[in-house]
């Protein structure tokens, strides 16, 4: 299939599918005439490209764990591999030090703003 068929049929923009392409996350094949060609496994790929940058991993990391993944939204389920399992364990203790850092920036916000307005918003502290 083409890149507008795909795009079309995945939700996501064509640019989008360049910056995939970019990031080696999808390996289309090129016609003679230039154009991507797409296998359609390309939609499941996309899918949990997708699922995965939601979850919070970086293309880098999606380069190298997408592979190991089977199925796509709520059936996205990773492949037993001891690697695979490191390597994701690795990202949600990166997640956990992001969540960490972004809850005390919050808080920190919502204390100043305490005290600088009476009706300010509170936040989940």
């Amino acid at each position: 299939m083409k890149i507008g068929e795909l795009a079309r049929r995945t939700g996501v923009t064509t640019r989008t599918l360049r910056y995939y392409e970019e990031q080696g996350l999808l390996h289309p094949e090129r016609q003679a005439n230039g154009y991507r060609s797409y296998p359609e496994s390309a939609v499941l790929r996309v899918e949990q490209v997708r699922d995965l940058l939601a979850a919070g991993l970086s293309t880098r990391v999606i380069r190298v764990v997408v592979p190991c993944f089977e199925g796509s939204g709520p059936r996205l389920r990773p492949q037993v591999d001891a690697e695979l399992a490191a390597n994701l364990a690795r990202e949600v203790e990166q997640m956990n030090v992001r969540i960490d850092a972004l809850t005390r920036n919050r808080d920190a916000v919502c204390r100043f703003l305490r005290r600088a307005t009476p009706a300010a918003p509170t936040g989940k502290e």
